[in-house]
């Protein structure tokens, strides 16, 4: 039985059919992937927010997002509720990541999510239709993605990399502007959009960290190689530059988004 969609949440409008790898197909073309990506975009802000009000660690909300995206790449948009997969993905990557998060509490910040100022929601029957849908769901997300749920994150390379860095830098430079707090949003926006399933961890901490030295003007002491060929080998110029075109790519999207 295929999970459906609950009033409680926004009825999906407008959903393009898309093909098993994530293209758009038919007569929309380019207006209908735009529409797909725009609501992969809402739906992964929606992830992010709820993930923020449920106390969600970063590396869960995280794996949230890359279920969902990994979800995407082999079913219809129009074909289940984006949002039930949402809460469903954060049900199930709080298992993966051993940060437990119940589903009534999904449950009731998504509702207050969709409905601003309303109260929690009753122990109805329209409660626990919606309570089945996430775990009916979650078993789907399971079976489609082959039950390969564990994923290996940038978090731990940037963290690492950052460390690197911060011994090379002059250390009143370093503090006066805020690389590391930059590199790390820079690398939760990257989990907005399916970027952060087509390129490697290794290469997307790298990138977010040379954007966010760039954007200050930090320089790095420059020998035989740079500096992210000698803490990541294998990274080139190029690769880091198809990371930042599609990061940049996400925050044109954000802007058509608002």
């Amino acid at each position: 039985m295929e999970p459906g969609p609950s009033s409680l949440l926004p009825a999906a409008q407008d959903q393009p059919p898309i093909s098993a790898a994530g293209s758009s197909t038919g007569a929309g073309g380019e207006a209908d992937y735009a529409r797909d990506i725009k609501t992969h975009f809402r739906v992964c802000r929606f992830i992010m927010e709820t993930g923020v009000k449920l106390g969600m660690r970063s590396v869960p909300v995280a794996t949230a997002c890359v279920l969902y995206h990994n979800f995407f790449r082999h079913v219809s948009l129009n074909v289940y509720e984006p949002y039930l997969v949402a809460m469903s993905c954060m049900y199930l990557a709080g298992k993966v990541e051993e940060q437990h998060i119940r589903t009534r509490d999904i449950i009731n910040v998504s509702h207050r999510y969709f409905n601003r100022g309303s109260p929690p929601l009753e122990c109805d029957k329209e409660f626990w239709d919606l309570r089945d849908s996430v775990v009916q769901c979650e078993l789907l997300i399971l079976r489609q993605l082959n039950f390969q749920v564990s994923f290996e994150h940038p978090h731990k390379y940037l963290l690492h990399y950052l460390m690197s860095v911060k011994s090379l830098v002059n250390r009143h430079a370093w503090f006066r502007c805020p690389v590391a707090e930059t590199a790390w949003a820079l690398l939760r926006d990257c989990y907005h959009g399916s970027m952060c399933i087509r390129h490697t961890p290794q290469h997307i901490a790298i990138a977010t960290l040379y954007l966010a030295l760039n954007s200050y003007g930090v320089e790095l002491p420059f020998g035989e190689k740079h500096w992210w060929q000698v803490l990541c080998e294998g990274a080139t110029k190029a690769r880091i530059d198809a990371v930042i075109s599609d990061l940049l790519q996400l925050y044109d999207m954000e802007a058509k988004c608002i």
